[in-house]
């Protein structure tokens, strides 16, 4: 399994704000009002996240992964790694529809008494989500072993 490239989920964030935009011109007259707690579940996820990459790393910096008291097992970084991974890609979809939106309302703010009550709304959940996809980043580079000192070194002559 190999590292989630950034160049393939600003893909799907810009496909999804494609066809977000699109979408917002059918839906969002039936849209419910948009709060500044709409999108705060996702930043919920994005710290905890953080929060285990932190440990994760502090675990594998002090050699601390295998089997046995106090020690992370190998399958857990495993398993954080494939959360990192499905996080970071909701996350980059998700981002990609609350830019959509907010995108749709900016230029209406000014005609739209809904439009202007909803762009806050739209704009932290937008951020919430762009914290997602960091901390599943961030999570997804903490689960990678350190390099091995002997790769680096200078082959022995022989």
């Amino acid at each position: 399994m190999g590292v989630t490239r950034k160049r393939d989920l600003a893909g799907a964030v810009a496909a999804t704000a494609v066809a977000g935009y699109l979408l917002m011109f059918v839906l969002y007259r039936v849209f419910p009002p948009i709060t500044l707690w709409t999108g705060m579940s996702l930043l919920g996820v994005a710290v905890a996240l953080a929060g285990w990459a932190f440990f994760v790393r502090s675990k594998i910096r002090d050699g601390q992964i295998g089997l046995g008291g106090g020690r992370l097992h190998p399958l857990a970084v495993a398993r954080s790694v494939v959360i990192a991974k499905a996080a970071a890609w909701m996350g980059s979809v998700v981002l990609g529809w609350w830019l959509a939106v907010v995108v749709y309302l900016l230029p209406r703010r000014g005609s739209l008494r809904v439009a202007a009550e909803d762009t806050p709304g739209a704009v932290v959940a937008a951020l919430c989500a762009l914290a997602l996809v960091i901390a599943a980043m961030w999570l997804q580079h903490c689960c990678t072993s350190p390099d091995d000192p002997s790769q680096n070194a200078d082959p022995a002559p022989g």
